[in-house]
């Protein structure tokens, strides 16, 4: 077999200045052109397009029929400029004259178009992904991704830290998602789960004396799908030694800010804002606030205690004031659905124009309506909405209404990048029965919280998460490394000790043998790149995704495996 005609430049990179030189470009026949006896293709590369133009008197005009969308060609000729530029490409003042084609792979009719504009349904491309990973924009995706990991490692190394890595096969422990199982054919009834995180591993290194760790960590979670989840994904994990939680921001602030920098030319501030996890669920409803927009939530649940209207009298009653509304009867009505896809039982309307009022208006007292616009001064045609309930779902619902109304409105700007801390979180979530972990069980209680274990509701932790755009790119928190403490923690959340060894005896045998005051953070990489990006489809930036139902329309998995599989594993398919 003989050596193909091999590059000698990439074709996105040639330009104007390239004009009279003789060179080998490779890639896929992207579209055919037959203007007049004179015919042009475009060849793409990983680099981009460059169009090739074959004379009408070429010797190469009978090789035209063997060309086709995606045959594999290489490409010997002269760079000449075009006639007929196009400003849109690169490489749109030049052409390459073909002096000698050679092709390397033919292609068949393919399912999709191959270019940023496709008529393909997601389906399709999730189904011929291969020929999608063609798609520039695709490619483009990638390789911002691979830019950031590459500044990423750049900037934790410079702060000292080392990859380590952490095993894939784990022991099952519980961690709020379903694990993904895999059977043990040597140890039969036994099973591996597959990380949900690297959490108890990274802290291993720390007691193992390690101090600074970080890894690119492949992570598995059999939950039900978003459009910003998958069943497996990446995480930046980081843990370090004798360090506090301003030490873990200023780290991940420099990160972000480099990756940023690099991978879309965006300056983001040198230190980032940080909010109370009580002030953002309270002036925003959410503990991932987008703060791109002004619309700040009230808490007026004391202006209704004695109040005659008793539909507003409850726990908690949270008011948004959307001044100089446009929203139409039937937007009001989508607002109202949203409030209760949260848990909400209603979404009460105030409408207030030049001091006339309707809605609830004529059953408020001119005392609270005078409460109302000094809490938040009407400007003309203004509304005002309500949610009365329980304080976390109520904060929860009005949260969601808050973007509901923002995006209704058109009113988060473009091109703009909101960058935030929340700290202080809640150690505790409640739950029917008792109490589970807003974090993990390992996650330290603030010092002056540590009596509050008694009354878990009202302890908070040494948790921080960094937030960008309403999204949360990462979380983290100080550890607990003292063993009693550590029992404290399990207690509340209903550990016996039995249970606490069996689900985590390695773990806490390690704690005895001296360790270290320690913390970290895990950040979505994919999230990441879908702001970086700018897509709300987790699937656009990820090389090989799964669908919404977890399936790989690709390779067909999950599939099923054979009798004599199941029998070496010891399981059989109830059916």
């Amino acid at each position: 077999m003989s050596m193909f005609m091999k590059r000698t430049r990439y074709n996105g990179e040639l330009r104007i200045s390239d004009v009279g030189q003789t060179v080998i470009i490779n890639g896929w026949v992207a579209k055919i052109r037959d203007l007049g006896g004179v015919t042009f293709f475009d060849v793409r590369d990983t680099s981009g397009l460059i169009q090739v133009q074959i004379d009408p008197d070429s010797s190469l005009k009978s090789m035209i029929n063997s060309l086709s969308n995606e045959t594999v060609v290489a490409v010997q000729g002269v760079v000449i400029e075009r006639s007929n530029k196009n400003s849109n490409i690169p490489t749109g003042e030049i052409e390459v004259v073909a002096k000698q084609i050679e092709i390397l792979s033919t292609a068949k009719q393919p399912p999709m178009i191959i270019a940023n504009q496709t008529d393909a349904l997601e389906d399709t491309r999730l189904k011929y992904r291969y020929l999608d990973l063609r798609r520039p924009m695709v490619q483009d995706t990638l390789k911002i991704r691979a830019k950031a990991m590459s500044v990423t490692r750049r900037v934790l190394e410079q702060h000292g830290f080392i990859e380590l890595e952490t095993p894939i096969l784990t022991k099952s422990t519980p961690e709020g998602a379903r694990d993904y199982l895999v059977a043990s054919r040597i140890h039969e009834g036994r099973f591996f789960a597959l990380p949900q995180s690297p959490q108890i591993f990274k802290q291993l290194f720390m007691i193992g004396g390690m101090e600074k760790y970080y890894q690119i960590a492949k992570c598995f979670r059999d939950e039900d799908l978003r459009a910003d989840r998958q069943p497996e994904f990446t995480q930046i994990d980081i843990e370090a030694s004798f360090i506090d939680e301003e030490d873990i921001r200023r780290l991940v602030e420099d990160m972000l800010i480099q990756i940023f920098d690099e991978t879309i030319g965006v300056s983001l501030p040198s230190s980032f804002d940080v909010l109370q996890y009580e002030d953002a669920m309270q002036m925003y409803g959410s503990d991932k606030p987008d703060r791109r927009f002004e619309l700040l939530l009230h808490d007026v649940t004391s202006l209704f205690t004695d109040s005659e209207f008793t539909m507003l009298q409850a726990e908690y009653v949270h008011m948004l004031h959307v001044p100089a509304s446009s929203l139409t009867r039937k937007q009001l009505d989508e607002a109202a659905d949203v409030a209760k896809r949260y848990g909400a039982t209603g979404l009460a309307v105030l409408k207030m124009d030049q001091g006339q009022v309707s809605g609830i208006g004529n059953k408020l007292s001119a005392a609270e309506l005078q409460t109302i616009q000094e809490r938040s001064p009407a400007q003309g045609n203004d509304v005002y909405l309500f949610i009365a309930g329980e304080r976390r779902t109520t904060q929860n619902a009005m949260g969601q209404v808050r973007l509901f109304i923002a995006n209704t409105l058109s009113m988060i700007p473009d091109n703009t990048y909101d960058v935030c801390w929340v700290v202080n979180w809640p150690l505790f979530e409640p739950t029917e029965t008792g109490f589970t972990s807003a974090h993990h069980p390992f996650t330290a209680p603030h010092p002056f919280d540590l009596q509050t274990l008694e009354n878990p509701e009202f302890a908070y932790a040494k948790a921080y998460d960094v937030v960008c755009n309403g999204y949360e790119l990462g979380g983290g928190s100080i550890r607990i490394h003292d063993q009693a403490i550590q029992q404290k923690v399990f207690e509340v959340l209903g550990f016996t000790k039995q249970k606490a060894k069996e689900q985590f005896g390695f773990f806490l045998e390690a704690l005895e043998f001296g360790t270290p005051p320690h913390g970290g953070i895990a950040l979505g990489v994919d999230r990441l790149i879908m702001l970086l990006t700018k897509t709300t489809n987790i699937r656009d930036v990820i090389a090989f995704p799964k669908t919404a139902s977890a399936q790989d329309l690709m390779s067909q998995a999950p599939g099923e495996v054979s009798e004599a599989q199941l029998e070496e594993l010891h399981l059989r398919i109830k059916r």
